[in-house]
């Protein structure tokens, strides 16, 4: 079984354009939308939002990304369970993103390890076309965050959405 919220009180979805000014974008207006679901910018749960959502994007833009092809945002927000769900859609179904050691030469391969540190649970979720990677957020306090491990079901796992 895998983390989900299941009655989501605020949604927000975006298709944008699969390059990088449109995983720039996918920040941005993941930022602005918790602002008018008032969350403050600048706040942690709205700063771990941004990171995770920055990563995501970076993802589908960089390893999922097919000519032609928009990713999607979703964002999902339950208050009641203080509970943040990201959302980010692509094409590629045949790149499933994997944890792999971090190499201390590389430039590049720790976004995953940053959603994995910053969220609460991760994971893929495949669809009819191409998959969903997703991350949690879930909430102490007003506006602070805490990756409640005890309670991942998820993390890194495929699965249906």
């Amino acid at each position: 079984m895998e983390s989900q919220i299941s009655t989501p009180q605020m949604q927000f979805a975006q298709r944008l354009s699969a390059t990088r000014r449109g995983a720039r974008l996918a920040r941005r207006l993941a930022a602005h939308q918790l602002e008018a679901w008032g969350i403050p910018h600048g706040s942690e749960l709205s700063d771990a939002a941004a990171h995770i959502t920055a990563e995501l994007a970076a993802n589908a833009v960089t390893h999922g990304h097919v000519p032609g092809r928009d990713f999607e945002l979703r964002l999902f927000y339950a208050e009641s369970e203080r509970t943040l769900r990201i959302e980010v859609s692509d094409a590629r179904g045949d790149r499933i993103p994997q944890l792999r050691p971090p190499d201390p030469e590389a430039e590049t391969g720790r976004g995953l390890r940053l959603v994995e540190a910053t969220g609460a649970s991760w994971g893929v979720a495949e669809r009819r076309v191409g998959k969903t990677v997703w991350a949690e957020l879930r909430m102490l306090g007003r506006w602070g965050t805490r990756p409640d491990r005890a309670q991942e079901v998820g993390s890194g796992r495929v699965g249906p959405a």
